[in-house]
This record gives structure tokens, C-alpha cells and sequence, in this order.
């Protein structure tokens, strides 16, 4: 049997008792923000409710086919009917001119023609317009949902037709030039976009808030100084019309006939969905609040109150026409593009004193 080795004894140091740090006995877990669900919970953010209101304003006026449509088979239908019925008294016209005499009958001919190609010009520029105010439309909507996504390409095609739009406006020639170079370079869908809403829209809001204000002044000192109801209601109308207008040329449309109604049913729908004032904005509470009906005479203060209702269209038209959402800054109010019509003379010290 062989023998087996024998293992001696050793000794191991561990130390003394108690030099090890104890173990905490709670635990505090710190939550760290993931950047890819906040990114996403971004692309997912709920539609701000100014802007389904623009949408759904846009859709009801700018945007709708009025041919699909029982009121538009009508007039397309009636309106065909007026055209045959016209064009076949004008042949039978021609026809007796021409029995009478060859040179009226060529003469006839001649203006019918000019009437004819006249009218075709008058159609297409129409249609060019009612087109160019739908393309605006969705571009606003196109905007929305580029930025929500963070949407690279959607954001620098969309630069980039914001610039088209504007470009025979000379006064921001080298802004567009910058905007098309950027397009190039930045990465970041959102942030393009944001830069050019910054660059080349808020000038074009600082000249529409000067339009508003302008009207709703013109609008508050006519209605105080006209002696009949009528002459303020007609002034009015015609301020709240030319405004809608001007708008819509500065952010780029070139309304018609057409067109313009279509646009005014987009500010008509805009009013009643904000309920005639804007969103989370009382028109009472600032009237109120302002004490007008309490200083100012009965005439001052429809002039006042006209006056709002006028700023009030204007901010509708602007919510409409504008080819981007409002991101950068908020949507302005009625007592940011006229404040004058909330201001109250004050009392100076010497007059305070003397009284």
C-alpha cells in the first residue's frame, strides 16, 4: 500500500472583524431619462388644439373639392346651362350679323374672340391661385407632421418649396439664399424647420400684426366718429375683406374670386371653431378686465369693440394663410398686434396733483 502524503495544517489571515464597510441596507434607484423613447414620445405628441382648429379650418374652405358636392354639381350643372344658352345666342347673333352686313359679322367675331381668350386668362389665373392657396394649406399641414417626426427629408423639401414661395419677394433674397445652404448641412429635420419659420416666416408675422393693427385702428376711429350705423358696418366689412386679402398675399397666395371665397370660409370656419376669440383668450375677460365699458362712452366703446372683432379676423386669416405651424414663438393674441385698444389715458402727477 502506498503511503499517502500527508497535508499539513495552515493558517489563513482574514483580517480584523468589523474593517470591511457594511452594506448599506436600502437602496435608492435614480431613473435615467432614455433619449430614443424621448424621441419618440415627441414623434407621438398630441396635436395642440390651435392647431386641428387651423387644420380643420383649412379643410373646410381651402382645401375642399366644392365640385364633390351636391352645391357643387349645382352651380357646375347651372352654370353649364348659362354657357350653352349664351353661346347659342351669340351664334344666332353672328349668324344675323352676318346676313346684314359681312363687316359686322367680322367685326362680331373679332370681340367674341377677345371676349373668348380673355376669359380663358381670367380661368386659368383662377385656378392658378386656387391651386397655389391649396398648396399653401397642406404645406402647413406637411410642415406639422415633419416636425413631429423629426423628418429629414420632408423638412428639407419643405424648406425648400417655403422658399419657391416666396421668392420674388427681393426684400429677402439673401435669408432664402442662407435657408437653401442650410438645407445642405443641417441634419436635424425639427430643427431646420424651426430655423426657417425663425428666419423667413416671423418677418412676414411682423408685417401682417402691422396690417391688423392698422385696420382695427382704422376700424375703431371710424365706427367713433360715424354717424350711422350703416357707414360702420359697410366700413367693417369692407376692412375685415381687404385684411384677408393682404394677408394672404403677404404669406404668399394670390387670391381670385374663387379663391377668395374659399379663403373666407377658412377664416369664417376658423372663427366659429376658437368660438370668435382665441383659444384659452376671453374676449369678455379683456374688456373687463380693462374697464372700457366703464371709462369710455357708449360710441368709444363699440369703436373699441369693433375694433377687436376686426384684430380678431385678422389673427384668423393669419392662423389660416400661414404656410407653417406656429412653433418657434406662440400664436399672438389680440392685445399683442393692437395693444392701443386696451390703453387708457392716465392721469399725469400735475393733473393728479391739481385735481
Amino acid at each position: 500500500m502506498a503511503s499517502e502524503a500527508k497535508i499539513k495544517p495552515q493558517a489563513f489571515r482574514i483580517g480584523k472583524p468589523g474593517a470591511a464597510e457594511p452594506m448599506p441596507e436600502t437602496f435608492t434607484l435614480e431613473p435615467v431619462e432614455d433619449f430614443v423613447e424621448a424621441e419618440a414620445a415627441k414623434a407621438v405628441a398630441p396635436i395642440d388644439p390651435a392647431e386641428r382648429a387651423v387644420e380643420s379650418a383649412q379643410g373646410r374652405g381651402i382645401t375642399r373639392s366644392s365640385l364633390i358636392s351636391w352645391g357643387g354639381l349645382f352651380f357646375s350643372a347651372a352654370g353649364g346651362f348659362i354657357l350653352v344658352a349664351l353661346s347659342n345666342w351669340l351664334i344666332s347673333l353672328v349668324v344675323e350679323l352676318f346676313s346684314r352686313s359681312k363687316v359686322l359679322g367680322y367685326v362680331a367675331v373679332g370681340l367674341g374672340g377677345l371676349a373668348l381668350f380673355a376669359l380663358a386668362v381670367m380661368a386659368a389665373r383662377e385656378i392658378w391661385s386656387i391651386a397655389r392657396q391649396s398648396k399653401i394649406a397642406h404645406m402647413h399641414m406637411s410642415f406639422a407632421a415633419a416636425r413631429a417626426a423629426d423628418d429629414r427629408d420632408a423638412a428639407r423639401r419643405l424648406v425648400a418649396e417655403l422658399v419657391g414661395l416666396q421668392a420674388k419677394r427681393g426684400a429677402n433674397a439673401a435669408v432664402r439664399a442662407n435657408l437653401l445652404d442650410l438645407t445642405k448641412e443641417i441634419i436635424d429635420g425639427r430643427d431646420l424647420i424651426d430655423i426657417a419659420e425663425r428666419d423667413l416666416v416671423l418677418p412676414l408675422d411682423r408685417n401682417v400684426a402691422r396690417e391688423i393693427a392698422g385696420a382695427a385702428k382704422r376700424v375703431s376711429m371710424v365706427t367713433a366718429i360715424s354717424p350711422r350705423a350703416l357707414i360702420d358696418v359697410a366700413f367693417v366689412a369692407a376692412q375685415a375683406l381687404r385684411l384677408v386679402r393682404r394677408i394672404s398675399e403677404i404669406y404668399g397666395g394670390r387670391p381670385g374670386f374663387f379663391g377668395f371665397i374659399k379663403l373666407m370660409r377658412s377664416v369664417g370656419a376658423h372663427l366659429a371653431i376658437t368660438g370668435g376669440v382665441a383659444i384659452g383668450d376671453s374676449l369678455i375677460q379683456q374688456v373687463v378686465g380693462h374697464g372700457i365699458a366703464a371709462k369710455l362712452s357708449a360710441r368709444l366703446g363699440e369703436g373699441v369693440l369693433n375694433g377687436m372683432l376686426t384684430a380678431r379676423v385678422g389673427l384668423s386669416a393669419m392662423a389660416v394663410c400661414r404656410p407653417m405651424p406656429f412653433e418657434v414663438e406662440s400664436s399672438p393674441g389680440i392685445g399683442d398686434v393692437a395693444p392701443f385698444l386696451f390703453q387708457s389715458e392716465k392721469k399725469t402727477p400735475d393733473a393728479a396733483h391739481k385735481n
